[in-house]
């Protein structure tokens, strides 16, 4: 959402890309069709059937409980997608913890172990949402919970080894997937994943501005955000002529003054969740003419993100940021004086007729259980990302896990970013989890490669900037 918001936090970033298969899909292990062997799944339906070369590519259905404690009590259709090889290759649950994209794609995870991909929308992403929508079925136990029926169903099809993935909010999602239901899958490979343990200690974040970059990029930065505040007046002519021009209204979050200046606080950090260091010549000078100020705020924060056309796209995701998620408030003190609403809550981006309510010991349960009992898990952060600011830690009772830092790497982290060692040591890892590891990599994991020959095409990474405001 960023040009939408920050914290879909991030975001979304979609770690991965369209792909195809170097290699022609091998015999099934069956005479049935695997599409019918889909369909026969109950509570399966097709929505469309994509031709895709080496792969076969579905879009689905499938009927989820509203409540899982309570499955009689209402059903919804929740959206997958697949991209099928071959039953006898592993498989890998990717979610973005948003809405899925219905074109063929693989996630990092996929390529390196050239096998099937099951794609999950995210719960109360439309058209995955309940109606009517009961919004206190919205938590990560109940998203778990959908994960773990998915999986349940298309085992008894994909028997070989299955992995779960997905990134920032994603990457959350696999996560709490493996604490509720840690023995469903073999391996997580969890990117750029936040972890707001304490929502109300931030302080990692301010440190982490403190000192990413270079203090000339920084100060540049801040620079930027105080001249749009300073010049709030003229500036926000340009932005009401646009909202006008776009039937762009300010409902959810009050006014069209909140909504410029959330979009202008979030200024530096969405630099940093998308941007590299270099990208610091890009940014104007503080005697800018007013509309570089305003098309710098715009291209890297986007103020289309506050509007209520943007917002209810992503309702769900601020609705659990501010019930069980967290979120970041940064202090940014050079800006304090020109500021008047200050970072805003989650609350400011929901409708107000839904209820929020903070519940403080889910994320604590998380972490401490990701501590004590992570196995076979990868964490993998980028360097100059805000949002790795507050990352998983692994304690003593944690086995064959691991946490990698990509350096210089913003919320676009993998593991091909990773140093030559971590990297060859994260692929072996993943080829070894998914049962698919090569004898060679058995002996000697820095010969470690992805399995499925790259594609510049398909396989180049894209970014979920979806997230701005805070996603």
């Amino acid at each position: 959402m960023r040009k939408a918001l920050r914290w879909l936090l991030s975001l979304v970033l979609v770690i991965g890309a369209v792909a195809t298969a170097g290699a022609a899909t091998a015999a099934e292990t069956t005479d049935t069709d695997i599409k019918d062997r889909i369909l026969a799944i109950p509570g399966m339906s097709l929505i469309q059937e994509k031709p895709y070369t080496g792969y076969r590519y579905f879009v689905l259905n499938y009927t989820q409980p509203v409540d899982h404690r309570h499955p009689s009590k209402g059903t919804f259709q929740q959206r997958i997608t697949l991209l099928h090889k071959d039953t006898s290759r592993p498989t890998v649950f990717f979610t973005s913890g948003y809405n899925v994209s219905t074109n063929p794609g693989r996630s990092e995870p996929t390529r390196i172990v050239d096998g099937n991909q099951v794609s999950l929308e995210y719960r109360f992403f439309t058209p995955s949402r309940p109606q009517p929508a009961d919004w206190s079925k919205l938590d990560i136990w109940q998203a778990a919970s959908d994960q773990h029926r998915v999986f349940t169903a298309l085992k008894k099809i994909y028997e070989r080894n299955w992995l779960a993935t997905g990134g920032s909010k994603g990457g959350m999602t696999a996560t709490y997937y493996e604490r509720f239901y840690p023995r469903d899958m073999d391996g997580v490979v969890a990117y750029v994943a936040p972890n707001d343990v304490v929502n109300n200690d931030d302080s990692a974040y301010d440190r982490f501005f403190e000192r990413v970059g270079t203090k000339e990029c920084r100060d540049k930065l801040t620079a930027v955000q105080r001249e749009a505040l300073i010049r709030r007046v003229p500036l926000q002519k340009k932005y009401r002529a646009w909202a006008e021009e776009e039937g762009a209204t300010f409902t959810t979050i009050g006014t069209l003054d909140k909504a410029y200046e959330a979009v202008v606080l979030d200024y530096a950090w969405g630099f940093w969740q998308y941007g590299l260091l270099d990208d610091c010549d890009s940014i104007p000078p503080a005697t800018a003419s007013d509309d570089d100020i305003y098309n710098s705020v715009d291209a890297i924060s986007g103020f289309s993100a506050p509007t209520d056309q943007s917002l209810a796209t992503y309702t769900p995701y601020y609705y659990q940021a501010g019930t069980q998620l967290g979120w970041p408030t940064i202090k940014q003190p050079k800006l304090a004086k020109l500021s008047r609403y200050g970072y805003q809550p989650p609350r400011s981006f929901v409708p107000s007729e839904i209820p929020m309510k903070f519940d403080p010991r889910v994320m604590p349960d998380v972490d401490k259980w990701v501590r004590d009992h992570a196995n076979r898990m990868l964490f993998v952060y980028g360097q100059n990302d805000p949002w790795g600011s507050k990352p998983f830690h692994l304690g003593r009772g944690a086995r064959d896990s691991y946490v990698y830092v990509a350096p210089g790497a913003n919320h676009g982290a993998n593991v091909a970013g990773l140093v030559p060692e971590q990297q060859a040591k994260a692929t072996a890892r993943i080829l070894e989890w998914a049962g698919v590891a090569p004898a060679a990599v058995q002996k000697d994991e820095a010969k470690a490669k992805p399995l499925a020959a790259y594609d510049a095409k398909l396989d180049q990474q894209k970014l979920d900037r979806r997230h701005t405001l805070r996603p």
